[in-house]
């Protein structure tokens, strides 16, 4: 199974793109603005990981991190602190406060989810990312980036290898054609919005039996698209 990383910043910006980031390594992912959603979420959902904004509304990132170290039930959840303050007292109070690691923003999200691995490789060594996405008889490998019908191995363009990632890690959400770049590439390709119609259509070629009546990729009208997951 999949571990499930929360991500709270009052940042959408930071949070949609440490999100496509974690999504791409296999990671399950929660979001949150502010400190009282990501409290409401921990305390319903107990991911295996909180990546917390120290300067967020409500409860900050350290008086989070106080709470959920003051919980026996929550106390074991591994806490990566995200920050925009640089100085050496900032970051010894974090790690006080019981947080297992600190990072100073700017950061590239991929040490992001560097650090995510190996905190959860610390705290047990079995929650690893699944490398294997499944809706139905599809099947794709994020680490060896193949697809497959069956057992029939299916050749994709980048674009439609990504397109078709966001969907399957997303089964059942409706995307609208700007949600579904957002969530395949990290960020947006300008004029991209135009040409996507284009590439579902050569993606449905290549994975539906009917494409003229897709099974896998649906048109929701009004809205774009989605991956239905039965």
């Amino acid at each position: 199974m999949a571990a499930t990383v929360l991500i709270a910043d009052d940042d959408a910006q930071i949070v949609r793109l440490v999100r496509s980031y974690l999504e791409q390594a296999g990671y399950g992912v929660l979001t949150a603005a502010d400190g009282d959603q990501a409290l409401h979420a921990i305390r319903h959902d107990r991911p295996d990981l909180a990546v917390l904004d120290v300067m967020m509304p409500g409860l900050d990132g350290f008086e989070l991190t106080r709470l959920l170290r003051a919980d026996a039930a929550l106390a074991s959840i591994p806490i990566l602190l995200l920050t925009a303050r640089v100085e050496d007292a900032d970051k010894l109070n974090g790690l006080n406060t019981g947080a297992d690691d600190y990072l100073t923003k700017p950061f590239n999200p991929a040490e992001v989810v560097a650090r995510v691995r190996a905190l959860l490789r610390r705290a047990g060594g079995a929650l690893q990312p699944s490398t294997l996405l499944h809706v139905r008889g599809l099947t794709l490998d994020l680490q060896q980036r193949i697809v497959k019908a069956g057992e029939r191995q299916i050749d994709l363009t980048p674009t439609e290898y990504e397109l078709l990632r966001a969907l399957m890690q997303n089964t059942n959400r409706a995307f609208t054609r700007a949600e579904l770049i957002e969530a395949a590439f990290g960020y947006m390709y300008e004029g991209f919005d135009r040409t996507i119609d284009s590439h579902i259509k050569n993606l449905r070629k290549k994975i539906e039996p009917d494409p003229g009546a897709p099974t896998y990729v649906e048109t929701v009208f009004g809205i774009g698209y989605r991956m239905r997951l039965a």
